[in-house]
């Protein structure tokens, strides 16, 4: 079973045109292909999480999808129910994920699908940022999920000429994105390596969507890449999906030929449509950086502020979980001076460069100032994992930081412990203790 993903991007041209390309939609891609055995499942899962400072390089000849991207970082090694149980986080009905084995010029290679079984409410990128946002998904899977769609809806914007919010997703296809975008950024944050992508083949011709005809390669599949390096194809057809770009775009740091890596473990995600020239199939290569790889990352986040003086501490902390909920990294109020000694507030909030015009839109929006700064920075992250712990209260989320900058350290997420506590009816300082005294049992 194949999944229409591209269906269903944005603004109601939603991509019905199925993609040419259709890696997302039910495509032979690649040569004459055999039914893999069903007895096939694969390398084996990875036993454990990568070492920090793992590389993780998409290698991507015949282009990619969102379905690819996950299928070949399950065919890597990710556990299948880290996809499906982030997945299921969101509680969207009637869909049903396969993970599957093909062949493509003789690769074995996992296929991943989404079936919907039943009708589907229209959804709007702010209904499906909301959506992720008041999920039980760990925090670090949230981030990397609300940055995609984040991208993915401004590509769209900025094609159909109209604000991020209004941009709309084809019924269907919505949820193909939303698993998509979900498991692979719970697969990504699983890994925790750093990503690079290699240039992307971008096809020729046209397809036909309910907005009328649009060139190849997708205007908002290109709106998602800006930044990385691209080449021609050489034949037409759709090679790299808007899915698939805003993952990249998401999440990659650059790209590369090829990095000077030392591999460790290689998947293979295969798409459906056939390639005259090529097997479709996306290679994920996970291992160690054996030399310096400078693919010009620059800036990757934007700092968002205002000064208020005539904001109520009430006000301040709604501006604050709204900031959050609507992606930002963190959000933050310092208190200043203003003129004529005015006491005062900076609001501030950290978020992906390409979510910078939404949340300053927010911010005017949700406070009271006249104006609102945003300046690029680089965001350096210690690298984090969030491992499940037993306890007599039941499983807690503890968040490990990792690298080479000491010990690991490590946090149960505290709105866990304090429902529990509650549930209960122990203090919430018990509750830490006991999840910290878990994870230090785990090493």
């Amino acid at each position: 079973m194949g999944h229409d993903h591209d269906e269903g991007h944005g603004h109601e041209h939603g991509h019905e045109h199925g993609h040419e390309h259709g890696h997302e939609g039910g495509h032979e891609h690649g040569g004459p292909g055999r039914s893999i055995p069903s007895s096939f499942c694969g390398p084996a899962s990875l036993a454990e999480r990568p070492d920090p400072g793992a590389l993780l390089f998409f290698d991507a000849p015949s282009g990619l999808a969102g379905d690819m991207i996950v299928a070949a970082l399950v065919d890597l090694g990710v556990p299948r129910d880290v996809v499906v149980s982030a997945v299921g986080c969101l509680g969207v009905s009637d869909t049903v994920l396969s993970f599957g084995a093909a062949e493509r010029s003789g690769i074995a290679a996992t296929t991943f699908a989404v079936e919907v079984c039943g009708p589907q409410p229209r959804r709007t990128y702010a209904g499906i940022r909301d959506l992720i946002g008041s999920s039980s998904l760990a925090l670090g899977t949230k981030e990397r999920a609300l940055r995609t769609f984040a991208r993915l809806a401004a590509a769209e914007a900025r094609v159909h000429g109209i604000p991020p919010e209004d941009v709309h997703f084809h019924e269907v296809g919505a949820v193909d994105a939303i698993a998509d975008v979900v498991g692979s950024s719970a697969a990504l944050e699983y890994l925790g390596a750093k990503v690079l992508v290699s240039p992307l083949p971008m096809g020729r011709g046209f397809v036909n969507a309910s907005h009328g005809v649009l060139p190849l390669p997708a205007p908002a599949a290109l709106e998602c890449l800006v930044g990385f390096a691209t080449y021609d194809a050489g034949i037409e057809g759709e090679f790299v999906t808007p899915t698939g770009a805003a993952i990249i775009g998401a999440h990659a740091i650059g790209s590369s030929r090829w990095p000077p890596i030392v591999p460790q473990r290689i998947g293979w995600g295969a798409g459906s449509r056939r390639i005259s020239d090529r097997p479709n199939v996306l290679r994920a290569i996970l291992g160690t950086p054996s030399g310096d790889y400078d693919c010009g990352a620059g800036t990757t986040h934007a700092v968002i502020e205002a000064n208020v003086d005539d904001m109520t501490g009430e006000l301040a902390a709604h501006w604050i979980e709204v900031a959050l909920r609507s992606g930002a990294v963190d959000a933050w109020a310092s208190p200043i001076t203003m003129k004529k000694g005015r006491p005062a507030l900076t609001l501030s909030a950290l978020a992906p460069i390409a979510m910078s015009s939404e949340l300053s839109h927010m911010m005017l929006r949700e406070t009271t100032s006249l104006g609102v700064r945003v300046r690029e920075v680089s965001r350096f992250e210690r690298p984090r994992t969030v491992v499940i712990v037993n306890t007599p209260f039941g499983d807690i989320p503890v968040k490990v930081s990792e690298g080479p900058f000491g010990p690991p350290g490590a946090k149960p997420e505290f709105d866990v412990c304090a429902a529990v506590a509650r549930a209960h009816g122990v203090p919430v300082g018990e509750v830490l203790r006991v999840a910290m005294a878990a994870w230090a049992s785990s090493k």
